[in-house]
C-alpha cells in the first residue's frame, strides 16, 4: 500500500525494547512510541509537572531515539514494501557497531545523551544508511528549505541539505539522544540537575547498536511511531 502523502518515515537507533533505558526514556517523555502507551513525563521526578512537560514536549513527540536517517516523505513512486523490504536488506549486510558510553550533555539549547568520544562505525553506519535509502526520499519544498536555512547553515550543512535533503548527515552527522526541547539557560541547570542521578546508569557500559528502528508519522500533527525493528546481522 502507497504511503499518504503527508506521511514521513525515519530511521533511527532505538534502545531495546526490554531494556533499561528504554523504560527510562518512555517514562521520562511520557510517551512510548512502540506500543502508544502514554503517562505523565519525567519518571517521577521531583519537579513542577506542568514545566516539565514543556520541557519535553518536542522529543515527546519522536520519542527516544537517535537519528541515523532524518525524517522525509516517500519519492514519487515509491511505497512503504519497498522501504521496508530495503531497509531489511540493509540490515541483513550490516553487521552491529559498538560506541563509547553514553554522557549527558548540552548540545546549544537542549539536553541529550550522547557518545563519551568519537564513534567512527557509527558515524560510518549513518552514512551508508543515508546514501542506500536517498532514492526513497522526497526532495524538500521550498518552504523547508528555507525553514532550515534559517537556522544559519555552514557551507558544508548546506551542501547536505541539498543533496541529502538534511544539513545534519554525512561529516556533519552527530549521534545524540534527544531529552529535552530548546530551554532557557537557568531552565537547563534546572534539568540538568533533574536528569543527571537517572541517566547516570546508563553512562557506563559501551553503546551497541545492533538494530534500526523505522519509525512512521501519519501525518504533521501526529507524533511518530516505531513500527518495525531491523536487526543488524550481517
Amino acid at each position: 500500500m502507497t504511503a499518504p502523502a503527508a506521511g514521513r518515515y525515519a530511521v533511527y537507533w532505538a534502545p531495546p525494547a526490554t531494556g533499561a533505558l528504554w523504560r527510562f526514556g518512555a517514562r521520562w517523555l511520557g510517551r512510548d512510541p512502540e506500543t502508544g502507551a502514554e503517562t505523565p513525563p519525567g519518571d517521577g521526578a521531583a519537579a513542577d509537572p506542568a514545566w516539565l512537560d514543556g520541557a519535553t514536549a518536542e522529543p515527546r513527540r519522536y520519542g527516544l531515539h537517535a537519528t541515523l536517517k532524518p525524517p522525509f516523505r516517500l519519492a514519487a513512486g515509491q511505497t512503504r514494501p519497498a522501504l521496508q523490504e530495503a531497509l531489511a536488506s540493509f540490515a541483513a549486510t550490516a553487521a552491529p557497531v559498538d560506541g563509547p558510553p553514553l554522557v549527558l550533555r548540552r548540545l546549544g539549547r537542549f539536553l541529550a545523551l550522547v557518545p563519551n568520544g568519537p564513534a567512527p562505525a557509527i558515524e560510518a553506519l549513518a552514512a551508508r544508511l543515508v546514501e542506500r535509502l536517498d532514492r526513497f526520499r522526497a526532495p524538500p519544498g521550498a518552504a523547508e528549505l528555507a525553514r532550515r536555512r534559517a537556522h544559519v547553515l555552514t557551507p558544508a550543512q548546506d551542501a547536505n541539505l541539498e543533496r541529502w535533503g538534511y544539513p545534519y548527515v554525512m561529516g556533519e552527522f552527530r549521534f545524540h539522544v534527544t531529552l529535552s526541547g530548546a530551554l532557557e539557560p537557568a531552565a537547563l541547570d534546572r534539568l540538568e540537575t533533574l536528569l543527571g542521578p537517572l541517566v547516570a546508569p546508563f553512562t557506563t557500559a559501551p553503546l551497541a547498536l545492533a538494530e534500526l528502528a523505522l519509525f512512521e508519522q501519519a501525518a504533521a500533527e501526529q507524533p511518530f511511531r516505531l513500527t518495525r525493528r531491523f536487526p543488524l546481522v550481517g
